[in-house]
């Protein structure tokens, strides 16, 4: 009968599901594709699908729903705007690719202002501008109360360079760009002091209101061909590493010592009564690049990576036997299982 399945995972909610396993449920129910030219499904960053014997195609969605992804009492209409098209390109930058056009559905309140949604359209417009990427069409709708913006973004990359989370191998050593738990600690400076957040928490602050997505850099890190695996850290570095362990069947070990911080997290940690731990594994939301690298991979070429960009780029762990397990390595070398939990849709 349709549906089949145990009854307890029927009487399940998805939020007591929570979104990953949501998602797995898709790829059971969906038929599997005979396409030879759809490279990469669901279950990736973006989905790959081949374009000719050079170009991919990548093809992403992201949704930011009003109350839940922001708030109009913390941020405007412009940087609303402008957040809803980087976490999109984000994920295209993960994959090594190149954003083209992006598709834009509004879920509106009628008592919207007009001059707000110029604003909107107008931090998507700059938000490409820098890599030649254009809005194309989408879709209008009126919400009850509250604002939805859908982006789904299209891109290009190398067909032989496409970076996805199932190339790490054990042995590989792991690296991420710029700090984590930058952008959870700004949420909790928000929170903690409104608009009034002190000058030295603003940084923080700006990487959870305005995130730069890693574009120009994960495409050098892709046609460097240094790297096996690449994510970007949107459920935060636990979870997605996580992921990507989970795709490449392998596990991890984090170093605690080596992840690269931001100036003041420990400040907002007390102040929020956090950790700096739980921000810098499981806040998500910093959208930088964390990928694996062959142990053979000279420092010299890995430092080169950034060029110009003068982004950090800093090894924080290895890729170990997947029987070797999950886990974080305190200061003193202790090893102790690192829970994978992120960001959750449904459960957050």
């Amino acid at each position: 009968m349709p549906g089949t399945g145990t009854m307890g995972n029927l009487r399940k909610n998805v939020g007591e599901a929570g979104e990953f396993h949501l998602i797995e449920r898709i790829r059971k129910i969906l038929p599997a594709s005979r396409n030879r030219d759809l490279l990469v499904d669901i279950g990736d960053d973006t989905a790959v699908v081949r374009l000719d014997e050079r170009r991919a195609l990548l093809l992403t969605c992201d949704i930011q729903v009003e109350g839940r992804h922001f708030r109009f009492d913390r941020t405007t209409p412009y940087q609303v705007g402008r957040r809803a098209m980087a976490v999109n390109l984000s994920d295209i930058a993960s994959m090594g690719g190149k954003p083209t056009y992006a598709l834009v559905s509004l879920g509106l309140p009628a008592d919207f202002p007009v001059k707000s949604y110029d604003l909107l359209f107008e931090g998507m417009r700059d938000e490409l501008l820098p890599h030649h990427a254009h809005i194309i069409g989408g879709n209008l709708a009126r919400t009850e109360g509250f604002l939805i913006v859908d982006v789904t973004l299209l891109g290009e990359a190398d067909l032989s360079r496409v970076l996805t989370r199932g190339g790490a191998r054990v042995g590989d050593r792991i690296f991420v760009t710029g700090h984590v738990g930058a952008s959870g600690a700004g949420f909790q400076a928000l929170r903690t002091f409104g608009k009034k957040v002190p000058g030295k928490y603003r940084e923080m602050v700006n990487r959870h209101v305005l995130p730069v997505p890693r574009v120009d850099l994960g495409r050098r890190i892709s046609r460097s061909g240094v790297a096996s695996a690449m994510i970007d850290v949107s459920d935060g570095v636990a979870g997605d590493l996580y992921h990507v362990c989970t795709r490449s069947g392998v596990g991890a070990e984090i170093h605690e010592d080596l992840l690269p911080l931001p100036e003041h997290i420990g400040e907002i940690a007390r102040k929020s009564g956090t950790s700096v731990l739980e921000l810098a594994l499981h806040s998500g939301e910093d959208y930088e690049l964390l990928f694996t690298v062959p142990p053979e991979v000279s420092a010299r070429r890995i430092r080169s990576l950034p060029g110009d960009s003068r982004v950090p780029v800093t090894e924080i762990g290895r890729i170990v036997n997947r029987r070797e397990g999950y886990c974080l390595v305190d200061s003193r070398g202790k090893k102790r299982p690192l829970t994978p939990a992120g960001w959750d849709h449904f459960r957050s």
